[in-house]
């Protein structure tokens, strides 16, 4: 199967308490401030992370609109996560299509450092598998997440991810240990049957 104009996520839908959009012209400032505020938050865990490395608000609107132009063309999807009721950031997922033809993704996840622990990504990331198995009819999704994420792993095992093995790190982490990634995936015939 080939990529094409009807596998092109949709770039605004809503849950019970958050509204998931694509980044547009205008977000510079506020991708900037989320990422200054969540710099220390994101290091252990997520150090090549866009928001680690964003060196203001003019470069943040550069990479902002180049988001928005990889969402068109449908190479990455970054998805910001909003609360409906203040339309403050909370984080955000990210899906790439690893394999068009197999319809295989990545999805990824950060949380803003004050939304933690309120059930927002997981909200989110359980909107996103919808649109993927439900709407694109994606026949696999993956993810890597640190063995030491405890949070991480719990979330994506209750949206029905299961563990399928480790993967090794070429880097350490910045106390310099070496540690493994844990390979979680979920198929179609998984997701409708859970």
């Amino acid at each position: 199967m080939k990529k094409g104009a009807d596998q092109i996520l949709t770039k605004y839908v809503e849950t019970e308490r958050l509204y998931l959009r694509a980044y547009k012209a205008g977000d510079g400032p506020m991708y900037y401030a989320a990422g200054i505020r969540n710099r220390d938050h994101l290091a252990e865990f997520e150090p090549d992370n866009v928001l680690m490395h964003l060196k203001g608000e003019k470069h943040a609107e550069t990479v902002v609109t180049g988001l928005a132009a990889d969402w068109t063309a449908g190479d990455y999807f970054f998805i910001g996560i909003f609360e409906k009721a203040t339309n403050k950031w909370c984080g955000q997922v990210y899906v790439e299509p690893t394999n068009w033809e197999l319809l295989e993704f990545t999805i990824g996840f950060v949380a803003d450092v004050h939304c933690e622990g309120r059930g927002y990504v997981s909200e989110a990331v359980s909107r996103v598998l919808e649109m993927l198995f439900e709407d694109l009819g994606v026949y696999l999704v993956k993810s890597e997440c640190s063995e030491n994420n405890s949070r991480s792993l719990r979330l994506l095992e209750r949206c029905g991810f299961r563990r399928e093995g480790y993967v090794q790190k070429d880097a350490g982490n910045a106390d310099g240990l070496i540690n493994r990634d844990c390979l979680y995936v979920l198929s179609q015939k998984e997701y409708l049957n859970r």
